[in-house]
């Protein structure tokens, strides 16, 4: 299996293979990896040297590989979220059980011909890396998951890309944009591409650039409020930030929920430290979120474990009282954020 680097990098160096598996939660890179291999393999003429197959019509491969590419070299088969990597269920589907079976025998056996006609590209959701079919794909071809990427490993990809527009970012700045904006890379670079065009060439992103022009995400703000509440004496800025999410038209609902979850990841933070638990483990947190971990474990201490239960119990009543019309969520928002500032 092949590393998301290790695959772009063949693909930089033109190196085209005949059979790719790419699978993963991270879809803006692996459509960039998909769209690289297009540009490699040339021209593409739909129903000629270009065929695109899903779950409908996988059980015609077969038949499409030993189909002549008439007038060119190879063909490019495409065939998208097709189940034929998917666990199979108690009630087994015996017809794409048999296809999966035809087509896994079909590499096996013939990957002289798939080598001399095709690049066959699988493009899928759920895989079941226990699939005899993967492990096909896997010694004959390239298999590669898509994970999220991990803080550093999106710092270096925004690093490149500034580097690219002859502008220059610090590591801690990156980290803060990944922090401020979340690790969705095609969000990431749209908006970084923003602050590319707006320092210029030798031109320097900084804080205060992000702060100026980046959309935030609700979770980051949320921990600015965090900020502002376990300070103390700061009423006016927390309220200042919950009407900024108002004024962004945020649903003061979602903001209640957002709220109620971070105060509720606070609270089993300060319970995994109490107990000495692994935090990323309690909050289940994935490879590309393990930067939250010191930053819930520093806002612990603005709060002890029964300040914690109170503010969750306060956020529970008031969903309770704005759902019977005995208060406005906004009303009871701020009165729970001046008594804790």
């Amino acid at each position: 299996m092949k590393k998301i680097e290790e695959l772009e990098r063949n693909l930089k160096l033109e190196k085209l293979d005949s059979i790719y598996l790419l699978y993963g939660e991270e879809t803006f890179l692996l459509e960039n990896s998909l769209k690289k291999i297009k540009k490699l393999f040339g021209e593409c003429i739909k129903g000629i040297n270009y065929i695109k197959l899903d779950e409908t019509n996988i059980d015609s491969l077969i038949s499409n590989i030993e189909t002549p590419a008439f007038g060119y070299e190879k063909k490019l088969i495409i065939a998208r979220n097709t189940n034929l990597f998917k666990a199979e269920g108690k009630r087994k589907n015996l017809g794409l059980a048999q296809v999966k079976d035809n087509i896994n025998n079909y590499i096996k056996e013939n990957m002289e011909i798939i080598n001399k006609s095709t690049v066959l590209v699988f493009v899928e959701q759920e895989v079941d890396s226990r699939m005899a079919l993967l492990k096909t794909i896997d010694k004959n071809g390239i298999v590669c998951k898509f994970d999220f990427q991990k803080p550093q490993e999106i710092s270096k990809r925004l690093k490149a890309i500034c580097k690219g527009y002859e502008v220059t970012i610090e590591d801690s700045t990156t980290m803060y944009f990944i922090e401020s904006c979340g690790t969705n890379m095609q969000e990431l670079i749209n908006e970084i591409r923003k602050l590319i065009e707006y320092v210029g060439k030798n031109g320097k992103i900084t804080k205060k650039e992000i702060d100026l022009l980046c959309t935030k995400k609700m979770e980051s703000i949320i921990f600015d409020l965090t900020d502002s509440l376990g300070k103390k004496g700061n009423k006016s800025d927390s309220i200042q930030i919950l009407r900024n999410l108002l004024y962004a038209k945020e649903p003061i609902q979602k903001i209640l929920i957002t709220l109620y979850n971070h105060f509720k990841r606070l609270y089993f933070t300060k319970l995994a430290q109490k107990e000495n638990k692994n935090i990323a483990e309690v909050l289940n947190l994935k490879a590309n979120q393990m930067f939250l971990v010191n930053k819930y474990a520093k806002q612990t201490q603005y709060f002890s474990e029964k300040e914690l239960e109170t503010i969750l119990q306060k956020l529970r009543d008031l969903d309770y009282k704005y759902k019977v019309g005995l208060i406005e969520v906004e009303v009871g928002l701020e009165t729970i954020l001046c008594e804790y500032s």
